[in-house]
C-alpha cells in the first residue's frame, strides 16, 4: 500500500541527526563502539592488511598478506570507524583514524590510484581482470569511507583521497565500453554516495554508465575464461615471490586466519558454479539491468547492484528503472528467500539457486547479502513509500543480519545455514573478513533508517528507541520509546515548534496479529485495509512482508502530542510454500519480528532433526539470565518432551552446537 502517488519524495535523515537511546539497540551500539571497532583494527593489524599500505610507502619490508581485495577490509573498517565516531566520538578513535588516513595519503599514487596488490606485486599494471580481482570494488570502499568520514567529522582529508581516486576513475572509464564494467557492484554505490555528498555530475555519470552497460558484454564466456586464467597466472607469480621471500626471511610468519565455516554443498555444485560464471549470471552480467527481473548469481553482488540501481533511480530521476527492481524484489521474496530473510541458497556460488530451492542445511545466506538487501530495501522505501520494503528491512535486521555478530561484538559468522548438525562456530576473523566491518558500519548507521519526511509528512519505518529533530514545514522534535523486539509497546512523542498540520505515517508490520493505536489516549479506528493478516499469497518462506502497510494519521499536531501503539505479538507457526520440498511437514516459529530456532544446549537429549513439536503447546517468556536476556519459546514435543527455542540471531554463542529453524510437527 502506497501512502501517496507513485511520485513519493521522501527525504532521509543522517544517522548523526538521530540519537538511539535505551531499549534493545543502545547496548548493542555501545558494544560496537567499545569492543567491535577496536577488535577489528587489531585483526587488521595482526593479519597484515594494514601493513600492506606500509609496504607501499616503504615503512616496512614484510610480505604483502591477504587476498587481492584485502584493501577493502581496511577501508570498510575505516568507514565503520567514522560512522561510530559520528555517534560516539572519542579522541582515541579520531587519532587512530587520522593516522591511518595519513598512511593512505602516502600510499596513494599521485594520480589517485590505490590498490596495493598491483602497487606491490605488479607495479604499472592497472585495471585488469575487472570481473574477478575487485580493483574497482576496493576503490569503491575507499570512496565510501571518504564520504562517511566527511559526514562524521566535517574534515576533508579522507574525502580528498576519495575524490582523487574517483577523478581517476572518471578519466579512465567514462566513455569506455561494457567490457570495462566491474564484476562486483560496489563502485556504483560509492560513486552515487560521493555524488550525493559533493554534487559533482561526473560521478553520477560514471555510476550510470557502469549500471547501464551491465549485461552488454557479448560474448561473456571468453572474457571470463581469459580473466580467470590470468588471475591464476598472477597468483602463481605472487606465490613464487612469497616462497623466495621466506627463503631469505625464514623468521616471517603469516598470521593464520581461520578459514570460512563449513558449507554443505548439494550435488553438482562445481558444474552449476561454472555455468553461472560462464553465462555471466554469477556477476549479473547476463542481461541489461532493465531485463534483470530474476535474482541470480552471487547474492551480495546482486543486492549491491539492486541498491545502486535504486539509488540511480532516486538520485538520477530515471524511474524507468523501477519496474525491474520491483519485479526482482517480488521474485526474491516469493520464491528465493529464507524465512530468516537470508538470501543465497548455494555455496560456491554464494548466491541464488532455483525457485523454491531453499534447503535449510545448504543455505549459504551470507551476512553481507542480508546487509546488502537491507540497503536495497531502504532505497525502495524512499522511492515508493511502500511499507513492505521497511518490513523486510526490519525482518532481516533482527534475523539474517544480526546472526552474523556474536553477543560480545568480537566474533562472527560468515555463512548462515538454517540447520546445523555441527562444524560451525563463530570466529574472531576470517580469510575473507568482509562481513564484520559491514555489520559494524550498518549498526552505527541504524539511526538513519528509522524516519523519513517531506514538507507535510513524517514516516516512522522502524520502531527503535530514539530522538530526532525533523524539518518539515517547521521543525518537529520526535522521541520514540519501543519495547521491540520483545514487547509490542511503542510510544511516539511529538514536539512541533508550533501547532502544525502534517501526516504521521506509522508502519503496521506484517507480523502484527492486531494493533491498537491511541492519540493522546484516544483510540483510533483502524481502517479495514490495515488488517495485517490479509494480503499476499504465501511466499516460499511463509513470511509475507507485502502484508505491511502505513497508517496515516493526518491532523494538526501540537507540542506534547503522543501516539501510543500496541502490537499484539503471539507466537506464529509458519509453513513454507508446498514447493519447498526440503521443509515439507515442518514449521518455523516466529514472534514479532524474530525468527526462532532450537539449539542443542537448550535441548539436551532431543534430536532436533527427528523431533515433532506440538505447536499448540508453545508459550513465550522473557528469560533475563539466558544469553543476556531474551524472549524464549517453550513447549512440548508430540511425545511430551519439553523443548526451548531461542532467537535464531543468538545461536552459536555458546560454542559449537546443533541447530534447526524448521522442525517437524
Amino acid at each position: 500500500m502506497r501512502v501517496e502517488s507513485d511520485q513519493v519524495c521522501m527525504k532521509a535523515l543522517q544517522a548523526t541527526q538521530v540519537s538511539i537511546a535505551g531499549g534493545y539497540w543502545q547496548p548493542r551500539l555501545d558494544t560496537v563502539a567499545r569492543e567491535t571497532i577496536p577488535h577489528q583494527w587489531e585483526q587488521l593489524e595482526a593479519s597484515g592488511s594494514s601493513d600492506n599500505f606500509r609496504i607501499v610507502v616503504g615503512e616496512t619490508e614484510t610480505f604483502r598478506e591477504g587476498w587481492f581485495f584485502a584493501d577493502s577490509d581496511a577501508y570498510k573498517w575505516l568507514d565503520a570507524a567514522a560512522r561510530v565516531y559520528a555517534i560516539a566520538p572519542t579522541e582515541e578513535l579520531a587519532e587512530r583514524m587520522d593516522a591511518f588516513i595519513d598512511l593512505l595519503a602516502a600510499a596513494q599514487d599521485p594520480d589517485g590510484y590505490l590498490y596495493t596488490y598491483n602497487q606491490i606485486h605488479f607495479r604499472g599494471v592497472r585495471w585488469v581482470n575487472l570481473q574477478i580481482e575487485h580493483e574497482l570494488y576496493c576503490h569503491g570502499h575507499l570512496i565510501e569511507a571518504g564520504v562517511s568520514h566527511f559526514q562524521a567529522t566535517g574534515h576533508r582529508n579522507l574525502l580528498a583521497i576519495a575524490e582523487k581516486a574517483a577523478d581517476l576513475l572518471v578519466r579512465e572509464f567514462l566513455g569506455a565500453g561494457p567490457e570495462r564494467t566491474p564484476g562486483h557492484e560496489e563502485i556504483e554505490l560509492a560513486l552515487l554516495r560521493l555524488y550525493s555528498a559533493t554534487g559533482k555530475e561526473l560521478y553520477l555519470a560514471l555510476a550510470r554508465q557502469f549500471i547501464e552497460q551491465r549485461g552488454r558484454i557479448r560474448p561473456f564466456a571468453p572474457l571470463i575464461f581469459r580473466e580467470n586464467r590470468d588471475v591464476g597466472r598472477r597468483g602463481e607469480q605472487v606465490e613464487d615471490r612469497r616462497a623466495q621471500y621466506l627463503r631469505v626471511h625464514p623468521e616471517h610468519e603469516s598470521f593464520q586466519l581461520p578459514a570460512g565455516n563449513a558449507a554443505k554443498k548439494p550435488p553438482g555444485m562445481q558444474l552449476r558454479y561454472l555455468l553461472s560464471a560462464l553465462t555471466g549470471r554469477y556477476f549479473q552480467q547476463h542481461r541489461p539491468v532493465r531485463d534483470q527481473t530474476v535474482p541470480v548469481g552471487h547474492a551480495v553482488r546482486f543486492a549491491y547492484l539492486e541498491t545502486a540501481v535504486a539509488m540511480l533511480c532516486r538520485e538520477g530521476g530515471d524511474r524507468t528503472l523501477l519496474p525491474a527492481l520491483e519485479r526482482a524484489w517480488e521474485r526474491m521474496v516469493n520464491r528465493r528467500m529464507y524465512v530468516t530473510g537470508g538470501i543465497g541458497s548455494l555455496p560456491m556460488i554464494e548466491g541464488f539457486g532455483r525457485d523454491y530451492e531453499l534447503d535449510p542445511e545448504y543455505a549459504y545466506a551470507e551476512t553481507c547479502a542480508a546487509l546488502g538487501c537491507m540497503f536495497w530495501n531502504w532505497e525502495m522505501t524512499l522511492l515508493t513509500g511502500e511499507a513492505k520494503y521497511a518490513d523486510l528491512f526490519e525482518w532481516q535486521l533482527y534475523n539474517a543480519a544480526s546472526v552474523g555478530i556474536g553477543l560480545g561484538g568480537r566474533s562472527y559468522l560468515y555463512n548462515n545455514p538454517l540447520a546445523c548438525r555441527g562444524g560451525i562456530s563463530r570466529q574472531s576473523w576470517y580469510q575473507v573478513p568482509c562481513c564484520p566491518s559491514n555489520l559494524s558500519r550498518t549498526w552505527a548507521s541504524l539511526g538513519g533508517y528509522l524516519y523519513s519526511y517531506d514538507t507535510d509528512a513524517l514516516w516512522v519505518h522502524q520502531y527503535v528507541g530514539s530522538k530526532a529533530q525533523v524539518d518539515l514545514a517547521i521543525p518537529v522534535g520526535v522521541r520514540m520509546e519501543s519495547g521491540l523486539p520483545w514487547r509490542g509497546d511503542v510510544s511516539i512523542h511529538l514536539v512541533p515548534a508550533a501547532p502544525a498540520r502534517f501526516s504521521l505515517n506509522i508502519r503496521m508490520p506484517s507480523w502484527a496479529d492486531g494493533v491498537q493505536v491511541r492519540v493522546n489516549g484516544r483510540a483510533i479506528d483502524m481502517p479495514a485495509a490495515m488488517a495485517p493478516s490479509g494480503g499476499a499469497d504465501v511466499p516460499a518462506s511463509g513470511y509475507a512482508p507485502q502484508r505491511a502497510a502505513y497508517l496515516p494519521l493526518a491532523r494538526t499536531w501540537s507540542p506534547g502530542d503522543t501516539v501510543e501503539v500496541q502490537f499484539q505479538m503471539p507466537v506464529v507457526v509458519r509453513r513454507a510454500h508446498p514447493k519447498v520440498g526440503s521443509v515439507r511437514g515442518q514449521v518455523a516459529l516466529t514472534r514479532g519480528p524474530v525468527v526462532y530456532c532450537l539449539e542443542s544446549p537448550d535441548n539436551p537429549g532431543l534430536d532436533l532433526f527427528q523431533a515433532r513439536i506440538d505447536p499448540s503447546s508453545v508459550r513465550g517468556e522473557f528469560d533475563a539470565d539466558l544469553l543476556g536476556g531474551i524472549w524464549v519459546l517453550r513447549g512440548r514435543t508430540a511425545e511430551g518432551q519439553a523443548f526451548a527455542a531461542i532467537p535464531y540471531a543468538f545461536w552459536a554463542n555458546r560454542g559449537e552446537s546443533q541447530m534447526a529453524v524448521w522442525v517437524g510437527v
